[in-house]
């Protein structure tokens, strides 16, 4: 998978031939230095943007010959998200938020049950009817994984998921997302720069120059099981 910007003398190339697969229930971390491509590599598995060359394959559907429309609709029901900072809505409740991914693919149905369900997982049954700005940047970011994993998706992205805790807060939501992964036998993929703050991992991508590479050796497989 390859992703160039602009043309000419001005033309960067943010991914180049970047090729590997991630296997269902794996708990993955992406690394990198900044400016690496490791973000626009997220962006490209969160189908947020296309590669200019390659696929990205999602439960063996080739996303690259999507519609737009059907893009966004795949998205939300195969694709979960976390990011750095909670991005909930302040003026909803914390099991509202969590609702919402569910309310926009209008599949209702358990709905409420399952937002409970997650949010008593997450340890925040006590929270659910209070207001997200109510809540500490903790209990913000275990709403957030509870938001991402209400569609019961495919794969759960995660963008810098614990950069704005603190050390012990961080240890805790990190935990926590292993032990959801192990539970409900969840994809993870998650762009760090503190991999040493995970431990154990199934695997660890380092993104360098655009290139992907698994340990020492380049990944040469196909993107994304």
């Amino acid at each position: 998978m390859t992703k160039t910007y602009g043309t000419g003398e001005n033309q960067v190339k943010a991914l180049d031939n970047a090729t590997f697969s991630i296997e269902k229930g794996q708990f993955v971390l992406i690394v990198g230095s900044s400016g690496s491509g490791k973000s626009t590599l997220l962006n490209m598995i969160g189908l947020l943007d296309r590669p200019t060359k390659g696929k990205v394959f999602i439960d063996g559907t080739d996303t690259t010959k999507l519609s737009e429309n059907k893009i966004s609709a795949f998205r939300n029901k195969k694709l979960g998200f976390i990011f750095q900072f909670s991005n909930l809505l302040t003026d909803l409740t914390v099991l509202e938020n969590v609702l919402l991914p569910r309310q926009i693919a209008g599949t209702n149905g358990s709905a409420q049950k399952d937002a409970q369900d997650l949010l008593k997982t997450v340890g925040l049954e006590s929270q659910m009817n209070k207001r997200a700005n109510k809540i500490s940047g903790g209990q913000a970011q275990r709403v957030a994984i509870a938001r991402g994993l209400i569609n019961n998706p495919s794969i759960v992205l995660a963008d810098e998921p614990t950069g704005n805790l603190d050390s012990v807060t961080s240890g805790m939501v990190i935990q926590l997302m292993k032990s959801m992964a192990k539970k409900l036998n969840q994809t993870f993929v998650i762009v760090t720069h503190e991999p040493e703050h995970f431990g154990d991992v199934d695997k660890i991508i380092t993104i360098k120059d655009g290139r992907a590479f698994e340990g020492e050796q380049p990944a040469e497989m196909e993107v994304i099981a």
